[in-house]
């Protein structure tokens, strides 16, 4: 503050010594030389340096508020008085180095030049001093609620997460179920794949993003129990491009989809399906897809169930428009859920 402060009183000083400079006599002739110009600009600009800060110190102090309008008026008032003043004395003590007058006059009338001269300017410093406050209180108000934003997309999103799992497990647990009553070693299988995916989920807890390598991991994992419930009718295929495994993704964000085409492609008919998995980079994003072979169910009645829901509302969160999850049905049968995230390399967070 002290150095902008400076900045503007020398600026002010300089641009009162070039109209000094500037004024002429009846013979055309500078009334002032330079160097008295500039003595005489600086001077009364940098005087006024100690006087600004202080002004400054005192706004910041009791700034103008309803509940102390006038208690902050009659400070004020008495601040500005003193500025008169102290200016006056000022002048009355230095005018034998600096020149402001040949023959210094009276101190009742250097008073006076000082209340034409400083009053205003005095006055002018409190506006100002508000105008830095105000403008610094409303960047804090806008830092808090950008700060504020960010953590209620936090809080969201780690509610969502608290959403998806239990519907995961409770899915899990519903196929344990059912393979329990003709299958114990599938269902002791499963459940040991089971004990997989939750050991990622608690590693992987409170992060947003993983890198793809992980999730794909993961829906290995998913994908391995869903088969032992449904056997060969269950086919996958993947197509994983090399440099995208090390891709920022989001945590959890493949397996709801993996999840709805085994529900709508495999899991209602008696013969195979097959499910495509694939992730590529395009046009600086990452594209994510899962498609199947089914009736094309999905697509023609939109997004259902909490898994989708959530995958919707999480990219939302972490990305804004910057990310797309779009269904289509299949020309001569299937659904593709295409995912498009921008694309972070650079960042896992």
């Amino acid at each position: 503050m002290w150095a902008a402060v400076l900045v503007w009183w020398t600026l002010n000083g300089l641009a009162s010594a070039t109209g000094m400079r500037s004024m002429r006599d009846a013979s055309g002739a500078a009334v002032v030389t330079w160097a008295h110009a500039l003595t005489v600009s600086l001077a009364s600009a940098w005087l006024w340096l100690p006087l600004t800060m202080a002004m400054l110190w005192l706004v910041q102090r009791y700034p103008i508020e309803r509940s102390r309008l006038a208690m902050s008026l009659s400070a004020y008032a008495a601040a500005v008085l003193a500025v008169v003043i102290v200016r006056a004395v000022m002048v009355a003590m230095l005018n034998d180095w600096v020149h402001w007058y040949d023959e210094l006059p009276s101190f009742g009338e250097v008073l006076l030049t000082s209340v034409w001269n400083n009053l205003f300017l005095g006055w002018m410093l409190v506006g100002v001093a508000h105008a830095l406050i105000f403008a610094e209180r409303a960047h804090q108000r806008e830092r808090q609620a950008s700060e504020l934003q960010g953590y209620l997309a936090q809080a969201r999103l780690q509610a969502l997460a608290a959403q998806l799992n239990p519907h995961f497990l409770f899915n899990s647990l519903n196929s344990i179920a059912e393979l329990l009553h003709h299958n114990q070693d599938a269902a002791e299988r499963m459940l040991v794949h089971l004990g997989e995916l939750l050991r990622h989920s608690l590693d992987t807890a409170g992060t947003q993003h993983n890198p793809l390598r992980d999730e794909l991991r993961f829906v290995r994992h998913y994908v391995d129990i869903e088969r032992m419930r449904l056997g060969e009718r269950l086919q996958l295929d993947w197509t994983i491009d090399n440099d995208t495994l090390d891709a920022p993704v989001p945590h959890l964000i493949l397996q709801p989809l993996v999840e709805n085409a085994i529900r709508h492609a495999v899991a209602l008919r008696i013969t195979p399906g097959r499910v495509r998995i694939s992730a590529c980079r395009r046009n600086g994003c990452l594209v994510l897809e899962v498609g199947d072979d089914g009736p094309g169910a999905a697509a023609a009645h939109g997004p259902s169930g909490i898994g989708l829901t959530n995958t919707r509302a999480r990219l939302e969160c972490l990305y804004g428009a910057g990310a797309h999850l779009t269904l289509r049905t299949e020309v001569g049968g299937g659904t593709t859920a295409r995912l498009t995230i921008p694309d972070r390399s650079a960042t896992v967070s």
